[in-house]
């Protein structure tokens, strides 16, 4: 894996979903605490700084009202709504502490959506920087981390999912898009075997897979 045409988008790390008080942390907090997401994102994150990758932060914003979207949403959109989540301004919609961009990490804007090409200018970062290799992590595994994979998937990137840094509302949906979707759509590997790839290391053998 080559740092200089790797990129790693780190997917709606924000504080309603990875932090106790946030609007949908209870909903994912069992995943989180079963896979270490939020501890592996990191390990990621760090990974990627250290080789001098592209890092990516895509996070979902909306202004109060929700105006941007259907005035009747339904699906997940409708439990956004519901639950009054990631709004412009408020400490829910800010990226989490341990996942702060910095330096020369870039922040998607517009992503209202699932998939984080779909609203945002993602696919002209990418090709205009050389991407070749998109790495994906983040909420929800089976959600908008998933629609992300299938869409970089179709447009000819080589795409990896970090299983172990990725979070869904029940285990049985983690663990099922990991066993099922992923491998159709993506290269599944750990935070480990991501770190060692980026440094030219071979990683040791695990089976866990995050499921």
């Amino acid at each position: 894996m080559d740092p200089k045409t790797t990129a790693l988008v780190l997917i709606e790390f924000q504080n309603d979903f990875t932090s106790e008080g946030g609007t949908l942390h209870g909903a994912v907090s069992a995943v989180m605490d079963a896979t270490g997401t939020l501890p592996h994102a990191k390990e990621a994150l760090d990974a990627a700084h250290a080789a001098g990758a592209t890092v990516i932060h895509s996070p979902i914003s909306f202004a109060p009202g929700y105006y941007e979207i259907s005035a009747h949403p339904y699906g997940i959109l409708a439990g956004v709504v519901s639950s009054n989540s990631f709004v412009k301004g408020t400490w829910g919609c800010e990226i989490v502490t341990e996942m702060a961009p910095s330096g020369e990490d870039i922040v998607l804007e517009g992503k209202r959506g699932l998939d984080a090409f779909g609203s945002t200018n993602l696919d002209f970062i990418l090709r205009s920087k050389g991407i070749r290799t998109v790495v994906l992590a983040g909420f929800l595994t089976n959600c908008c981390v998933e629609s992300t994979m299938r869409s970089a998937y179709e447009k000819g990137f080589e795409v990896y999912t970090l299983t172990d840094a990725v979070g869904a509302t029940s285990p049985e949906e983690h663990a099922n898009a990991i066993r099922y979707d992923y491998p159709m759509f993506s290269k599944p590997i750990t935070t480990a075997e991501f770190a060692a790839q980026l440094a030219g290391e071979e990683a040791a053998a695990d089976t866990s897979r995050g499921y």
